[in-house]
């Protein structure tokens, strides 16, 4: 189920960027995220969850949820698509809701289920699991007060990045960076712990300030900044596997410099300064993030269980050259958030070169016979 999924973000991101500076920018991010980046979040936090409370694998039934929010996705994009069908969309948030908090009361019941303290990066998972539920209930409010609909867009649209992707992809990054880096971080439980009140109050700041009152977005973006530099300071003693040609490390900790960049670019946004902090937070953190991830997990994916040779030879096809794309991933994001034309062109290319190393270095695995 999860390679199903890495495929389908995949092709969504190669299939949306082409038209991200067009007129249908709403039906883009929807493409994006709705149907590329959440039914693939989904379905890591099904894997993640079970691992950070220390119980059993997830329940087949589980897989629903990743389908629900495709279906919900899906919805999204024809309510975009066909005009005056109001009713999809309003259907696909429902939807997308009632999945979110399905697996919000699964996350809980696990917790209760843990012997001793679950890690803290299922608080992580939790809180962005509240924030996709308020955004989606957002486009639900639009329907009763559709003189609002405009503010209630702009809350959707900051809870759905910074809160459900956001916090996600933060609160793993803290873990996965360090095994890709194969170098223990004896102190991410207590980091994690630390930082989530920052994150998670400079997400609503930066929601609702975008929302109704600009000024509280500025202290959004700063309470963010806190977390951000500590996980940061954190990795340098990592930074040989992360400034190096090979590997998943750099991807990953590139996602984390451009979900700081896109926080810059929306605070220029707001003072009028020319720039696209959609555009930065999809070149610059969306896309080394997905593709640094697939490159170090597939291979788990694929063949759960005891890691060995296998698993070895393949993550290292999957992660050659992941330091010139992560190098690819960063002036692209710093470009299309500056509003350069050649910004996501540039973005496409490197995703356009991993998909196409991992195509064959799957089928290699798949036919030769031998470990991959």
């Amino acid at each position: 189920m999860l390679p199903a999924l890495v495929l389908l973000a995949l092709v969504a991101f190669a299939a949306a960027l082409p038209g991200f500076q067009g007129a249908g920018r709403a039906a883009t991010l929807h493409l994006l995220f709705a149907v590329g980046a959440l039914p693939l979040i989904f379905g890591a936090m099904s894997h993640f969850i079970p691992v950070l409370t220390r119980t059993r694998a997830a329940p087949p039934l589980l897989i629903a949820l990743p389908l629900a929010v495709l279906a919900a996705g899906a919805l999204a994009l024809v309510s975009l698509a066909v005009p005056g069908w109001f009713g999809a969309r309003h259907l696909g948030a429902t939807l997308g809701a009632v999945a979110a908090l399905a697996m919000l009361v699964w996350s809980r019941k696990r917790r209760g289920m843990t012997l001793g303290r679950a890690h803290p990066g299922l608080d992580w998972y939790e809180a962005a699991l509240a924030c996709l539920a308020l955004a989606l209930l957002a486009i639900l409010a639009g329907a009763v007060w559709p003189e609002h609909r405009p503010l209630l867009r702009r809350l959707h649209l900051h809870l759905n990045t910074l809160g459900f992707i956001g916090l996600t992809a933060v609160g793993t990054l803290a873990v996965l960076l360090p095994t890709a880096a194969a170098t223990p971080d004896p102190q991410v439980a207590p980091r994690l712990r630390r930082n989530l009140p920052w994150a998670a109050g400079g997400t609503l700041a930066i929601a609702v300030g975008a929302a109704v009152f600009a000024p509280l977005a500025f202290v959004g973006a700063a309470l963010w900044l806190v977390p951000l530099a500590r996980q940061a300071a954190a990795w340098r003693s990592m930074r040989h596997a992360i400034f190096t040609l090979h590997g998943a490390a750099p991807p990953l900790a590139v996602a984390l410099a451009g979900f700081v960049a896109s926080l810059a670019f929306g605070a220029a946004a707001a003072l009028a300064i020319p720039s696209d902090p959609e555009a930065a937070f999809v070149a610059g953190f969306l896309l080394p993030l997905v593709s640094g991830a697939a490159s170090q997990l597939l291979p788990t994916w694929l063949r759960p269980g005891a890691q060995d040779a296998w698993h070895a030879t393949l993550r290292a096809r999957l992660t050659r050259y992941g330091g010139m794309r992560a190098a690819l991933f960063l002036v692209a994001g710093l470009a299309a958030g500056s509003s350069q034309a050649w910004g996501l062109p540039l973005a496409a290319l490197a995703l356009v070169w991993f998909s196409v190393q991992a195509a064959v270095a799957l089928a290699r695995s798949h036919f030769s016979g031998r470990p991959a």
